[in-house]
């Protein structure tokens, strides 16, 4: 048996728990949530990174769609609402395929039946507008985790790519984290600033997650994550869910990313475009600057030295497909987990680390806080803490 085949026998046990995918951003972008237009019924992999037959091939069983939406969108809380929609309309009409999940019992109950679970994660703090009661009614509508910023700072915490302002978490950012952990809403801290990481962690009664972020010890970029807090991970309980993204992960990539990203704006696109006409400006980038090139190899040793760091109770992949215009090579879109599952085989993990790394610890980790919550309720109310009154 080769290594390919050795995992994906893997993953039809224990298939990948995947902590990011944007595709309810591209839908919004490509097609204004035209279902139709954008069927992943069936093959989409010139406009998508995802559809369902290649997340069937890829062995997922369990994906967090990211209901993100952009810092500077002058609406964002009815525009997260509709991410939000498009999420609950695509697992509507795909009722074979994908089954809602709110709790890690959901994710194993879709496991048994064959489906793959379907979470959904907040993007950015700034989608509750800096209301609890906002947080709470995102809860209630399903979502699971929230990422406490995106690349801009909020107005109570600091984000990983803007200047220092809260100085990492402030008061009434660390009464959002102790909500979250009431509500049983997983603290996300990619994006944030390392201040931001540490001052959560400090501020958490409950495992916290990165839904898709890397070693910065392996790729000096901020959107990663460094040492002293990836140790600190198997005293909260939490997981560092490795990204494929090739400005994160490749350290070649981040000059080369800088520049494109320039060249983005100078033609009057945000940097994070994925539509046609702004892939034929990065296209036209590419063609006299060559993309430097990440691999599966390049993934793999992101989770050696995470393993080495925080163990491998606390380690999962979280792709951010549709999130992100380029991929590493043999990680091309949703098909291709097996590969890297191969790539560590080969590497000399064993099947029941990889078991923990693909599904068991994003599992475990959901139900931990939903513990955590349980007992909080019995003893606290909801907050009715305002920035205001916290921050002054």
């Amino acid at each position: 048996m080769t290594s390919l085949d050795a995992a994906r026998e893997l993953l039809r046990e224990f298939p990948v728990v995947d902590g990011h995918n944007d595709l309810p951003w591209a839908l919004r972008e490509q097609v204004r949530y035209d279902l139709d237009a954008r069927d992943i019924a069936g093959d989409q992999h010139a406009h998508l990174h995802t559809d369902i037959p290649r997340l069937r091939e890829g062995g997922v069983g369990a994906q967090y769609w990211s209901v993100y939406v952009r810092a500077d969108l002058p609406d964002a809380v009815p525009a997260t609402l509709e991410q939000i929609d498009c999420v609950r309309r695509l697992i509507a009409r795909h009722p074979r395929d994908l089954r809602a999940a709110l709790t890690a019992a959901d994710m194993e109950t879709a496991r048994a039946e064959g489906r793959i679970a379907s979470l959904m994660g907040a993007e950015g703090g700034h989608s509750i507008a800096n209301s609890l009661g906002t947080l709470r009614g995102l809860y209630a509508l399903g979502v699971r985790y929230m990422t406490l910023t995106h690349n801009d700072n909020v107005d109570w915490a600091d984000s990983a790519t803007d200047a220092p302002k809260a100085g990492g978490l402030s008061a009434f950012g660390r009464e959002v984290v102790r909500e979250m952990n009431r509500e049983g809403m997983l603290v996300d801290l990619s994006h944030v600033a390392a201040t931001t990481m540490r001052d959560a962690l400090d501020a958490t009664t409950a495992p916290v997650i990165f839904s898709h972020s890397s070693a910065r010890a392996v790729c000096d970029h901020p959107r990663n994550i460094p040492d002293d807090v990836l140790e600190r991970l198997p005293a909260n309980g939490g997981m560092a869910m490795v990204t494929f993204v090739p400005k994160f992960v490749l350290q070649a990539a981040v000059d080369w990313t800088a520049a494109a990203d320039d060249n983005m704006r100078a033609n009057g696109f945000h940097h994070l475009a994925t539509t046609a006409e702004a892939m034929k400006v990065h296209r036209a980038f590419e063609e006299t600057n060559p993309r430097p090139i990440a691999t599966v190899a390049t993934v793999a040793d992101h989770l050696d030295h995470m393993r080495e760091v925080a163990g491998i109770d606390h380690l999962g992949i979280g792709g951010d497909y549709d999130g992100t215009a380029f991929t590493p090579d043999g990680l091309d879109d949703v098909s291709g987990y097996p590969n890297l599952i191969a790539e560590l085989l080969d590497r000399g993990w064993s099947r029941p680390d990889l078991a923990k790394l693909t599904w068991q610890n994003a599992v475990r980790v959901l139900g931990a806080a939903e513990d955590v919550a349980r007992g909080l309720q019995a003893t606290r109310s909801p907050s009715h803490a305002t920035i205001e009154s916290l921050d002054g």
